[in-house]
This record gives structure tokens, C-alpha cells and sequence, in this order.
């Protein structure tokens, strides 16, 4: 499934709209653990198509009348989504690096700043990251009826029609037609999600749609809202951008500033207090994909209503959704259930408690466990690290490094390293000597000695890393130096 779609015809569109796509990309999407952690969200992973969720969001806002994506982002993801961003063709986007998590007002007022200082007129399209889309064409139509009103000073939500009594999304009521604006109602009122006897009361009325957080409006408007409904949060907003650093392709606003912004979504800060919030009913075959549930009911199923991904096999199984991203996965004589597999954690629920998999992450929080938060697999600007055994007084790794590049000078005070190349070439420097280690060739870097890591080759460099030592944390890290791209 593709969410990229080509837009309205131009003359449906304002001749002076300019829309600039604004994605947030900040949650971590913990009711998909064990697949969606905070160092690699379900943004990041193709779990509805083979691209990411990241990459099927950011092409829905290329074509005419668009200007490049913005993208409002955790900086420990910068490198991830801006390769991401690449290697789906999206050029010249803007990255702009939250130092802190402030929820999604401080993220939007960021955005809407800084379109404004060179085009206050300009629509923000703002979406999360992480939302699947099935219908595009119906896209295009809302999209272009939402872009005439915000240029009418409206801020434009869309309402999802919704197809059940769902208890995870808050809803709109839908009130009168706008004047002037075909297809766009005022917005009679907000609904908090609703329990499950709530939920059905409010689907039976015909009124209310599922409000899918996916707005438009132009810059101008959003920072007078903002200024009046939430002024706390435009004054850190403000200070933030207006001391901003830039590094490489990036936008890092000011930690300090953007740290003092209230922690508040859009929402409450404005939609909610605003004179102008309008709602474009649509029928998009929209889903947040919150829960390994939501992605059972947008998945395509075989003949028994299972979802099977990865090495699965299945017997007097139906209604399942069944992922493996390492071992063989067997199930038999199952219904109605989730089962996800990686290479550190397995996941089994009955589907329909999938909410339920956050509390199982917090508990792990709780614990200290490192499987809450973190995949064996670590990505770094140079490529990655993966975990593959650990034991008492060592552990063994497996590291690629992209060609070109290299880690930074350091030593180590707990343990020492044996490399082993198995692919490429790498070039190591150990207590100041070069050594060119090929492929079936190792290397000793015994404890203390000072030493990097670079590949100087044209293919991925991929080694196998023996650590042994008293400590073997990652914080036993002493850095000489930082290569420019970390």
C-alpha cells in the first residue's frame, strides 16, 4: 500500500497557497513493543508497506503546489530520518531537532515560526509520522477543501468518519456548513475519548468523527492563536527559534528555551479555545496504527483472517497477527491473538487487550530493563552496532560501518577488544600506528590503548567485536575526539 498520491488539480487550489508538509515525529508508539521502541519508534519501521511510516508520510506532500517537508523531531533520531528521508527521494527537507519532549504545541508553534519568516501565508500541513492513510485520492479532495478555508483564517481538522465505537480517539462534533466553504463544517464541540458505552452513544448519532490530529492552517494563523490561547508557549517557542543553532542539515532549537515551553498538545493549547476551528468530515481509510490491533484490521489477511510476517508457520490458527523479525514462530490453536517476535523480547496478547502492551512497558521501565527502551541494534551516524551474546565478563558485537566513515578516537578503562573483519576493509589506528585489517584478519586492542575505527573502503565494513573485561558498559567510553558527522 501506497499513501503517496497525486494532489487536486491547481485550480481547485489557491493560487497563492503555498503548503508546506510539517511532520511530527516525536512518540515512541510503546503499545507496538516490542517492535517500536524509544530508540527506533514505528515511525521508522515499514509496518504497512515496504517503505517506513516515516517515508509513505513524507510522500503524501510531494507534488505540485507543495514546498519541501518539515520534519519536528527527537535529535537522537536526526540521522535516521534524514536518511530515510534520502532514500525515499524527499530533498531538501528541514529537520528540526526537539531537545526535549514538550508534547505537540511547543513542536507546531517551532514549525509555524519558522515558515513564517519568510512566508506568514504559507499552510502548514501537520501530520504525525505515523499514521496510514489507504485512500489518497479522497486525500487530495480533503486537502484542497481544508486549504481554501485556512486561507480564510480557519484552522482546518480532519474528522475521520469513524466504522466502530472506538474508545482510543477523541471525536469532533460536527456543526454547521461554512459560508462559502463547500464540504467544511464548523466544529460544534470536542469529545474526550470516551469509554465503550460513550464511544457507541457517539457513533450512533451520526455527528461525531474520529479526530485523526491531522489539521491545516496557515503560519500566521497559528501564531496569533497561539499568542492568544497559549501565550507561555509561543514566548519559549519563540525564544527557542530565535536562538537556534544549525548543524549539517539540521535545526536545533535552544535547549534551554525550548525546555521552558509547557508541555501541552495542540489540542488543549489551541483547537480547543479557538473561534476558528473548522472540521472537514472524510472517509480516508485512516488508522494511527496505536496498537498491534489497529494493524491487524488495516493488514491484508489469508483465507483464515490471519496476518503471518516474517518466518511464521500456522495451524488451526484465524484472526491472528503473527510477526517474527528473527527465529521460526509456530502457532497453533489460536484465535483472536497477537504474537510478535524479535530477537530480545516476545510479545503474546489476546487482541483485543492490545492497549494493554503500554502498562507491560512501563512495568518494564519500572525494572530497569533495557528491552523498553532499546533494540539490540543500535544506529549511529556511521552505520550501526548489534548486540549478539553476553556473558560474564564478555560480550560479542557486530559492527558496520558505511563507507567513508569513522568513530571517534577513544579508549577504553574496563575491558579490551578483539576485532574481526568478515567483510570490506578497515583501516584501524591503535596508540598512533595504521593497520589496513581485510577481510579473515583481526586486530588486539588491549586495555587503555587509544584507537579508531574507520572504513576507508567503498562497501560496508562489517566486524565481529569480542569485548572481555571487568565492566563492559557503554559509558566506559573515554572520547579523544568526535568525527564531524556525530
Amino acid at each position: 500500500m501506497s499513501d503517496r498520491f497525486d494532489p487536486a488539480p491547481a485550480a481547485t487550489q489557491p493560487a497563492a497557497s503555498i503548503v508546506v508538509p510539517v511532520i511530527l515525529s516525536g512518540g515512541s508508539g510503546s503499545r507496538l513493543w516490542p517492535v517500536s521502541r524509544a530508540s527506533f519508534p514505528k515511525q521508522l519501521w515499514p509496518l504497512v508497506s515496504d517503505r517506513t511510516m516515516l517515508q509513505e508520510t513524507a510522500l503524501r506532500g510531494v507534488g505540485a503546489g507543495f514546498a519541501p517537508p518539515m520534519v519536528v523531531c527527537n535529535h537522537e533520531h536526526r540521522f535516521l530520518i534524514a536518511e530515510q528521508l534520502r532514500a525515499a527521494g524527499i530533498e531538501e527537507a528541514r529537520i528540526v531537532l526537539e531537545p526535549v519532549g514538550r508534547n505537540s504545541a511547543p513542536a507546531i508553534a517551532a514549525a509555524a515560526l519558522l515558515v513564517a519568516e519568510t512566508n506568514p501565508g504559507a499552510v502548514l500541513w501537520v501530520m504525525a509520522a505515523d499514521a496510514a492513510i489507504a485512500r489518497t485520492d479522497a486525500l487530495a479532495q480533503s486537502l484542497s477543501l481544508a486549504v481554501s478555508a485556512a486561507g480564510d483564517g480557519k484552522l482546518v481538522l480532519f474528522g475521520m468518519k469513524p466504522t466502530r465505537p472506538e474508545t482510543g480517539y477523541g471525536y469532533i462534533e460536527v456543526g454547521a456548513p461554512l459560508p462559502g466553504q463547500d464540504g467544511v463544517h464548523a466544529v460544534a464541540a470536542f469529545a474526550e475519548k470516551p469509554n465503550d458505552a460513550r464511544a457507541r452513544e457517539l457513533l450512533q448519532t451520526g455527528r461525531h468523527l474520529w479526530n485523526s490530529g491531522m489539521f491545516v492552517a496557515t503560519a500566521a494563523t497559528l501564531i496569533e492563536e497561539l499568542r492568544l490561547h497559549a501565550p507561555e508557549v509561543l514566548a519559549a517557542t519563540e525564544r527557542a527559534v530565535g536562538h537556534r543553532g544549525t548543524d549539517l542539515d539540521f535545526i536545533r532549537l535552544d535547549p534551554a528555551s525550548f525546555a521552558a515551553a509547557p508541555d501541552i498538545s495542540i489540542d488543549y493549547a489551541v483547537a480547543e479555545r479557538t473561534a476558528h476551528a473548522a472540521v472537514v468530515p472524510a472517509d480516508l481509510g485512516w488508522s494511527d496504527v496505536g496498537s498491534w490491533d489497529a494493524l491487524w484490521d488495516i493488514s491484508a489477511k489469508d483465507a483464515d483472517g490471519n496476518v503471518a510476517i516474517g518466518d511464521v508457520f500456522l495451524e488451526h490458527t484465524s484472526d491472528c497477527y503473527v510477526r517474527s523479525d528473527g527465529i521460526v514462530t509456530a502457532v497453533t490453536g489460536l484465535q483472536d491473538a497477537i504474537v510478535v517476535v524479535t530477537d530480545d523480547a516476545v510479545l503474546v496478547t489476546h487482541r483485543h487487550q492490545a492497549q494493554d502492551v503500554k502498562k507491560v512497558v512501563e512495568r518494564l521501565r519500572a525494572a530497569g530493563r533495557h528491552e523498553a527502551v532499546a533494540h539490540n541494534r543500535s544506529y549511529r551516524p556511521w552505520g550501526f552496532t548489534e548486540g549478539l551474546i553476553e556473558g560474564e565478563r564478555f560480550q560479542v558485537k557486530r559492527i558496520v560501518v558505511k563507507p567513508g566513515e569513522r568513530l571517534s578516537l577513544q579508549r577504553h578503562f574496563h575491558r579490551a577488544e578483539h576485532w574481526v573483519v568478515v567483510a570490506g576493509v578497515a583501516l584501524v589506528t591503535r596508540e598512533g600506528e595504521q593497520i589496513l585489517v581485510r577481510e579473515n584478519e583481526s586486530v588486539y586492542l588491549p586495555l587503555g590503548c587509544v584507537h579508531r575505527l574507520e572504513n576507508p573502503g567503498r562497501i560496508p565494513l562489517t566486524l565481529i567485536e569480542v569485548q572481555s573485561g571487568s565492566y563492559l558498559g557503554e559509558d566506559d567510553i573515554v572520547r579523544l575526539d568526535e568525527p564531524a558527522s556525530n
